[in-house]
């Protein structure tokens, strides 16, 4: 292609994808060598597979753009160019193309933004610019080299701190991108952008309070600003003061009304309050200002009570085509799709869009589900009746905390919602430390005199396992509002219960089992708003609960009767027995608030807020076997599991 002998590239990609005909790098280069030849018609072809394989491929919009010019089809062209450069800033090729473009088309105010952007970009240092475009095309570790490099010679440079922060939350190093952020708004306190992103790693790390202080600092530097507004109501939800966010949830409506973004944001605190009917008008709102607004039609679909008219469900296929979607609008139009049909009992349509959803999904995905196997087994190999025998009477002996842990969709939040309900206990949220904890060490292990995780809990002192425990019952202080025990229902937490126990020896662990393909399923149909990676596969599913179960089986042996399991049939079906069982494991009183639990008032933030707030039911309990012959591949894979199962 560099010396233009598109004939004979083109024939050794052609020959490539036939064996792997979702490779995006071949798709991509394979359009520009038709556009090239002249064969505009292929050209468009492969684009339009590409961005319904990958719709953020910023170098896939500029293709398109690069190929309706070539068409002499320029207000189309220009489009294409404004979406390569959302989701990619770095391309010069395209903001150039704008001002061109807006300037040819007689629209000169958009042709002065995006002559400023490229301007503002031309004016960066070169190697700050491939990191940027590096990170855009999905190559994290070759911008995070380039962004380091070029910090050693500018430790100083705000916008290469704000880039290294992106990185290192994308590789889960929410620490150092907290620590580069608070710097960087040291060096710049009036830049909007620098405290923006610290707020949002500092609400990632569910440090709201420190986040609301930062968002009211941002608010004071432009009080009427909607954005700021936008900013500082979402951090009052965070901090539970929803009545406050919906008050400038509306200011910021009374300058852009019916803006469908904050609709959203207003719907999802109207949900989490259980004012249902409210959060219900919110979305539909939004989606009538904005017919393309994937994230309200999920919005919807996610109260999981919610079912669409045939109005909606048309109003929805309307939009399945349309080039405007990012990847997230996009799956969240199937996801919702896949819902309504399945309301509809049309199995196979839900199953498409489902299935369609979640291909999206794991496309962009890096998920290597053997990696996974191999890091679950590890701690098998590390986390011996020996070891913990070595530890003995080390750790912080607070005995504070619930652990609820497992898989997600296994009937955790239904579990929360009946300890809530205790008077002795505080439901919080999914509190991410001992994940943090977990990715500390790994990344400290991969130095060169350091083991790696989980071998380098060999090597900790029983200082720094004290240390670790009382450092979680300090950071966790923030969510609990006062009662004896409080609940961390972070279900990845069954990855790390060797280090849990280490650090917290007194702590309770509860694993919520549900059976296998119901709580497959129920993952599959379930986008989520982050992590959970191995949930966007059938194969990749079965892989990851038959390692879950294999993981639990070990923990039973090595530290037997610390952890209760609770199956979520044996709760449906005598529900006060076993709440009875589950108030003994945690040494609570038995208390009948427990048993009509969806009675109590609290904020609930997962995707079963609405479940919780309904008595016990069965009908979820075999809603996969409608889908049974589209899931064969998945109760194939987890035969043993089923057999195993004692419900199943």
């Amino acid at each position: 292609m560099a010396s233009q002998q598109f004939d004979q590239a083109l024939a050794q990609l052609l020959a490539h994808l036939d064996k792997q005909p979702k490779d995006i790098d071949a798709l991509y280069m394979a359009a520009v060598c038709y556009r090239y030849q002249k064969h505009y018609e292929q050209a468009a072809a492969t684009l339009s597979q590409l961005i319904q394989l990958a719709p953020d491929h910023g170098r896939a919009h500029q293709e398109q753009g690069h190929l309706l010019m070539a068409r002499q089809q320029p207000e189309q062209a220009v489009q294409a160019f404004v979406r390569a450069c959302k989701n990619n800033p770095a391309l010069i090729a395209s903001w150039q193309a704008q001002v061109d473009l807006f300037t040819a088309l007689g629209k000169p105010q958009a042709a002065s933004q995006a002559q400023a952007e490229l301007a503002q970009l031309q004016a960066s240092p070169k190697h700050l610019i491939a990191a940027k475009d590096l990170l855009a095309q999905g190559k994290i570790l070759k911008a995070e080299n380039l962004c380091r490099k070029f910090l050693q010679s500018a430790p100083r440079h705000v916008e290469a701190m704000r880039l290294l922060a992106d990185i290192g939350q994308r590789l889960g190093a929410m620490d150092e991108a907290e620590f580069l952020l608070e710097s960087a708004v040291l060096f710049e306190p009036a830049n909007a952008k620098v405290r923006t992103d610290y707020i949002q790693v500092l609400r990632k790390r569910q440090r709201f309070g420190k986040a609301l202080e930062e968002a009211s600092t941002l608010l004071q530097q432009a009080p009427e600003n909607p954005q700021f507004q936008s900013i500082y109501a979402i951090e009052l939800m965070q901090t539970g003061d929803y009545d406050q966010a919906l008050t400038y949830f509306d200011r910021v409506l009374a300058k852009l009304p019916n803006d469908p973004i904050t609709l959203t944001s207003k719907g999802h605190a109207l949900k989490t309050m259980g004012r249902y009917q409210q959060a219900v008008d919110a979305y539909n709102t939004a989606i009538t200002t904005r017919p393309q607004h994937g994230e309200a039609y999920y919005s919807l679909a996610n109260l999981k009570t919610y079912q669409f008219t045939e109005q909606e469900i048309s109003r929805m296929l309307a939009q399945e085509g349309n080039p405007e979607h990012s990847l997230m609008e996009r799956a969240y139009l199937y996801f919702a799709l896949g819902k309504a049909y399945e309301d509809n009992k049309d199995y196979r349509q839900s199953f498409k869009y489902y299935q369609l959803g979640n291909e999206l999904k794991r496309n962009s995905s890096g998920y290597d589900a053997d990696k996974m196997t191999e890091e679950l087994m590890a701690q098998r190999d590390v986390c011996s009746t020996d070891f913990f025998a070595a530890h003995q009477g080390q750790g912080h002996n607070a005995a504070d905390p619930i652990f609820i842990l497992g898989l997600p969709r296994s009937g955790s939040t239904m579990l929360e919602q009946i300890l809530s309900s205790h008077s002795q206990v505080d439901g919080t949220l999914e509190l991410p430390n001992i994940l943090a904890m977990a990715q500390k060490l790994r990344r400290q292990g991969k130095g060169d005199d350091s083991k790696p995780y989980p071998q380098i809990l060999e090597d900790l002192t029983a200082d720094e396992l004290h240390s670790m425990g009382e450092q979680f019952i300090k950071d966790t202080a923030i969510h609990r509002k006062g009662a004896p025990f409080f609940i961390d229902k972070m279900p990845n937490n069954f990855r790390h219960i060797g280090l849990i126990k280490l650090i917290l020896p007194n702590a309770k662990i509860i694993d919520t089992r549900r059976h296998p393909m119901a709580c497959c399923f129920s993952n599959y149909k379930q986008l989520f708003a982050e992590g959970q990676e191995f949930s966007y596969s059938l194969e990749d599913m079965a892989q990851y609960y038959k390692d879950y179960v294999a993981l639990m089986a070990h923990w039973d042996q090595v530290l037997p009767g610390q952890v209760l399991r609770m199956q979520y049939e044996e709760v449906v079906e005598d529900l006060e027995g076993q709440v009875r069982r589950l108030l003994d494991f945690c040494g609570l009183p038995f208390e009948a608030a427990c048993l009509s639990f969806h009675e109590t008032k609290r904020s609930v933030r997962t995707a079963s807020s609405e479940q919780v707030r309904q008595p016990v039911y069965r009908s979820g309990l075999e809603q996969w076997q409608h889908f049974s012959a589209d899931l064969e591949p998945l109760s194939n894979k987890l035969a043993e599991a089923l057999a195993d199962y004692p419900s199943g």
